[in-house]
């Protein structure tokens, strides 16, 4: 059976997603594998998106890769560094959201996959 959590439940099932942007496939493709590779992550999906932004107070637009980043709540911390420290960008996105649900064999490989 799928756990389907409502607002009342806990929100720390104990795995999260990670979104982060970067300005290229390639960069994207080679920081997604590097964090599976480091184990920081069990699965990375990245997707091509358009982004409005406001930076250095002009609105600006840019072709960017999405990165969504299946890993623990204990990775986080190492896989937040990791990003930092192999990003092409000055302040880059680093999103961490609660998973509060979800197939829990899905969630159990995340959890064997991200150690």
């Amino acid at each position: 059976m799928i756990a389907c959590a409502t607002l009342g439940d806990s929100m720390a099932s104990g795995y999260a997603v990670v979104l982060t942007t970067v300005e290229s496939r390639r960069r994207a493709e080679d920081l997604a594998r590097r964090i599976v590779e480091e184990k920081l992550a069990a699965c990375v999906q990245t997707y091509g998106v358009r982004s409005f932004y406001r930076w250095m107070g002009k609105v600006e637009r840019g072709d960017e890769h999405l990165l969504i980043i299946k890993t623990t709540v204990d990775a986080c911390a190492k896989l937040s560094e990791f990003i930092v420290a192999n990003h092409g960008y000055k302040i880059p996105e680093i999103i961490q959201i609660p998973i509060i649900g979800g197939l829990p064999e899905y969630l159990h490989w995340i959890g064997v996959s991200s150690e």
